[in-house]
């Protein structure tokens, strides 16, 4: 049997999982004690996640009292919608033509978003949404924007499960939107796909709700 994971990385695992799948939602205060009972760890281990998720922006932690959990803002949204207009308009024109391979890929993940959203499992329709991103990223050839993109990926799956559970009715039209995409990328069209994806992107601005920080 592999061994376990060090005890600090379990609560970290722990309260990411939370925080991304919103089962800690933003302005949620979290304790030493209680992460230390949930996880069935010392308190040593919980400041070490603690801090480190801390430096990630997750969290922020108050000496004696906890761990706040930070609410999407509406800075933020705004600038991860910039960032990822930036990077994806650039990567799906670059990502044409596309390769057999990238659109067999994309037809699985379109194909499992799916099937996750008629079980209703919002974090799991998130990681594939962003995932269905991620692959034509990294299909345009550019690594450094690869990994800049990748940097983003914790809060783009936040705003993804904020966005499903203030707007269920968003999941079907963002499945139909992917599969635009994936269409005009079969196509070999740069200009059709971009426009996709600047329509697809820019409309989680006005989805996501926040407090500007």
């Amino acid at each position: 049997m592999p061994a376990a994971p060090p005890a600090a990385e379990r609560v970290y695992d722990h309260i990411k999982r939370g925080v991304l799948d919103r089962s800690y939602e933003g302005g949620t205060l979290l304790t030493e004690g209680h992460l230390a009972e949930a996880v069935g760890v010392s308190r040593t281990p919980v400041r070490e996640a603690l801090l480190r998720l801390e430096v990630e922006g997750l969290i922020k932690l108050y000496p004696k009292k906890g761990a706040l959990v930070l609410a999407v803002s509406a800075q933020e949204i705004a600038d991860v919608v910039e960032t990822r207009l930036l990077v994806e308009e650039f990567a799906v024109r670059k990502a044409i033509p596309a390769s057999p391979r990238l659109i067999t890929r994309l037809e699985e993940l379109l194909a499992e978003q799916q099937q996750r959203a008629v079980a209703g499992d919002l974090a799991e329709v998130a990681v594939t949404d962003r995932c269905f991103h991620a692959e034509i990223v990294r299909n345009a050839g550019n690594k450094i924007l690869s990994r800049l993109y990748d940097q983003m990926r914790d809060r783009q799956l936040r705003m993804g499960v904020a966005v499903m559970e203030a707007h269920p009715d968003r999941i079907a039209l963002n499945i139909a939107e992917h599969a635009e995409m994936l269409d005009a990328l079969r196509a070999g069209d740069p200009e059709a796909a971009a426009a996709c994806v600047r329509r697809h992107v820019s409309r989680v601005k006005t989805l996501v709700r926040g407090d500007d920080r």
